[in-house]
């Protein structure tokens, strides 16, 4: 799937996307106050993935550092990882204010945004994935057909392909084994330590009071 930034709008800010078969499918990390007008305000929609800030950590600290040690680059510490969370160094933005940037727009346009947490999908993927069917506006006909996707869809039949083992992303050029971990809830209890949990716990409920936004877990 084609990134937003990089694929098109890194190489040309006002792209030619016509020639692309409806319907188009991008990707991308960039804010929702830093989209295009023309996304907001068009009739295409916008599914939104997040999940618990702990493992979002956790898991972007793994990410980088298996590029970094692919270039021979000593390896990124976690405590410094985690710092750099709590300030809200990122290179899409501070983790809260983007997701709440999407989590308050899906409120008020719940026809336009769909809200994804990963722990949701991990915990109930049959009935998540029939919900985002319906809010795409095609609704399953057939259980098989669920189950079909599930199956596609699954970690470890694409940690498994061809393409994802020794396949280079054609977007960013890294390797595409980097995109595929543990794809667990809860990592993050391998990694913190007790004082760690309580920082940023407190300013997880600190940056989500009163938005109705809680990851319970």
């Amino acid at each position: 799937m084609p990134s937003l930034e990089l694929g098109f709008y890194k190489v040309n800010p006002n792209p030619n996307l016509s020639h692309m078969p409806s319907p188009r499918l991008f990707r991308t990390h960039i804010p929702y106050t830093s989209l295009p007008e023309s996304v907001k305000t068009s009739a295409c929609k916008i599914v939104y993935i997040t999940r618990d800030p702990k493992d979002t950590l956790v898991s972007t600290w793994h990410f980088l550092n298996s590029l970094i040690g692919d270039r021979g680059i000593d390896p990124w510490p976690f405590k410094d990882a985690y710092e750099s969370f709590c300030n809200g160094v990122h290179s899409a933005g501070p983790f809260y204010d983007h997701v709440l940037g999407y989590w308050r727009e899906s409120i008020k346009r719940p026809e336009k945004i769909y809200f994804m947490r990963y722990e949701d999908m991990k915990k109930d993927p049959k009935g998540e994935v029939k919900k985002l069917a319906c809010f795409l506006g095609r609704p399953f006909e057939k259980e098989e057909e669920v189950e079909k996707v599930l199956w596609r869809c699954s970690l470890d039949r694409l940690k498994n392909l061809e393409v994802n083992q020794h396949g280079i992303d054609p977007w960013l050029g890294i390797a595409n084994k980097h995109y595929f971990r543990r794809g667990i809830v809860g990592d993050w209890k391998n990694h913190f330590t007790d004082e760690m949990k309580g920082k940023l716990g407190q300013l997880t409920a600190m940056k989500f009071e009163g938005s109705g936004l809680d990851f319970g877990y």
